[in-house]
């Protein structure tokens, strides 16, 4: 190959590579602003319309506030109309775990489960102190708070550094299994097996 024909071939690739990647920042958040790839990686030290927390001033809201409701977003595999148990997951005490509805996109059903547990938990009082977390360093939480504002929450806390920042501080973490979503287990009955 010419020296010339190498360096355009250079430029190509080098030209191709740097739209690959502007096409894959463009592509970590929706239209509606939400985060959709790259979930587990730094996240902001704030988020408009919530408060953000550390573990402390988590400690103090729990305190002073008990009603308060704490919600796990962590993501837990979704198969044939049932979660699937792919490892263990554990949570903070009294956390309903809500799975998969942190995700950048969300499916009609996932955002009819979301709204109806949040419905549900807060009594249909937007005014109700409302947690939302996952792991440090994960948008999932970042994202179902923004989804809840959005739905006109408006005490919002987002406790940023989630199950790590928890487990790190020696508090305890229990089991946890998600809230099944209400149509799946109608949907997807499991058959009983013949005599």
């Amino acid at each position: 190959m010419k020296p010339c024909r190498a360096l355009q071939a250079g430029l190509l690739l080098g030209s191709s590579l740097l739209a690959s990647a502007a096409l894959s920042e463009v592509a970590l958040y929706s239209a509606e602003g939400y985060r959709q790839a790259h979930y587990r990686s730094p996240t902001p030290a704030e988020l408009a319309g919530a408060r953000s927390l550390d573990t402390a001033a988590l400690q103090r809201l729990l305190a002073e506030q008990p009603h308060t409701r704490l919600i796990d977003v962590y993501r837990r595999p979704w198969r044939h109309g049932q979660f699937i148990e792919d490892e263990p997951h554990a949570n903070l005490p009294g956390s309903l775990w809500l799975a998969n509805v942190g995700d950048g996109e969300l499916e009609p059903r996932w955002q009819r489960y979301f709204e109806q547990q949040l419905l549900r938990i807060s009594r249909g009082d937007p005014d109700w102190p409302l947690v939302f977390y996952c792991r440090a360093d994960c948008w999932l939480g970042w994202n179902a708070t923004r989804r809840a504002l959005a739905l006109g929450y408006r005490r919002l806390y987002w406790y940023r550094e989630g199950i790590d920042g928890w487990q790190q501080a020696g508090l305890p973490l229990v089991p946890a299994q998600p809230v099944p979503l209400p149509d799946a287990a109608a949907t997807f009955a499991t058959p009983t097996a013949a005599p």
